[in-house]
């Protein structure tokens, strides 16, 4: 019998006997087609593989099937499984026009379990040592990581994440707007509030409401037209922007001559988790974006 190949790749195992792709252990749910191209890519790493390479070795020469429409859709299901995206492929690199290529650097040996059973029998209880023991050492420990991942995220309606996003930029447009329509009225909560000078607070809202305004018309128009490269540009501007975001979500305050105080905090409290809620909007449609 040939020997049984388990890939391992940063925290993933594939076991090509069985089919089943684990990430720190946890199996991966994923259907077969796209295994078999897993398995292709994993066979030759660094190494072109060609769009018709798998048309033979997915549906042969006797299938009449959509093959560009198969072929795509099992490469996205890959990526989604691996929480890659082709316009940032850590694992998955389209070719244009020609194919996939497997970046990412792999490994291939037995299943853990079998090498651990190998030193009882081996001649050579030093080398079987190492063995085990490089084996072992490839199966990584999970990452501390604080904000979501694109993987870990649920599928969505594209039309419905692209609302949401619309509809969270049209939020903040309104809150921008409507601050700078009533300055006159929060100087005077400024003044009434003794924290800080009014002259500060007031030059602190009107510049960030004047540099925050083409941010959010800019996050718009990205997603009403579908810009390319949203998630990589959003990355860049996401520190800056969650620090004016949350100084942003105390604006409920300016309304207390017309709310309660308690409802101004539990205003705040929402909107303090809008900054995260709207990038894991942006990695949704951005990762739903890609395309093989």
């Amino acid at each position: 019998m040939p020997p049984i190949r388990v890939f391992r790749f940063g925290p993933f195992e594939l076991d090509e006997s069985t089919g089943e792709l684990r990430k720190f252990g946890v199996r991966v749910k994923l259907h077969a087609q796209p295994v078999q191209v897993l398995v292709m890519l994993l066979d030759r790493p660094g190494e072109l593989v060609t769009r018709e390479e798998m048309r033979q070795r997915l549906w042969g020469d006797d299938t009449i099937v959509d093959f560009d429409h198969g072929l795509n859709t099992a490469v996205n299901k890959l990526r989604e499984a691996l929480g890659d995206a082709a316009a940032q492929p850590r694992h998955v690199e389209t070719i244009s026009g020609r194919g996939y290529r497997f970046i990412a650097p792999v490994t291939v040996g037995p299943p853990v379990s079998k090498a651990l059973a190998e030193p009882v029998a081996t001649p050579n209880p030093e080398v079987a040592a190492v063995e085990v023991a490089a084996a072992v050492n490839t199966l990584e420990t999970p990452p501390l990581q604080l904000l979501t991942a694109p993987h870990e995220l649920p599928t969505a309606s594209r039309n419905l994440v692209r609302a949401l996003l619309l509809l969270t930029q049209a939020m903040y447009l309104a809150f921008y707007l409507g601050a700078l329509a009533n300055i006159a009225e929060i100087t005077e909560i400024f003044v009434e509030s003794r924290l800080l000078s009014p002259l500060i607070l007031t030059t602190l809202l009107v510049t960030s409401a004047v540099v925050l305004i083409p941010v959010r018309l800019y996050l718009s128009a990205a997603v009403a037209f579908d810009f390319a490269q949203l998630q990589a540009k959003f990355n860049r501007i996401f520190p800056a922007l969650l620090v004016m975001d949350l100084l942003w979500a105390l604006s409920p305050f300016l309304l207390v001559h017309h709310i309660s105080g308690g409802l101004a905090l539990g205003m705040t409290a929402a909107l303090v988790y809008m900054p995260f809620a709207q990038r894991s909007l942006v990695l949704m449609y951005t990762r739903d974006r890609a395309h093989a």
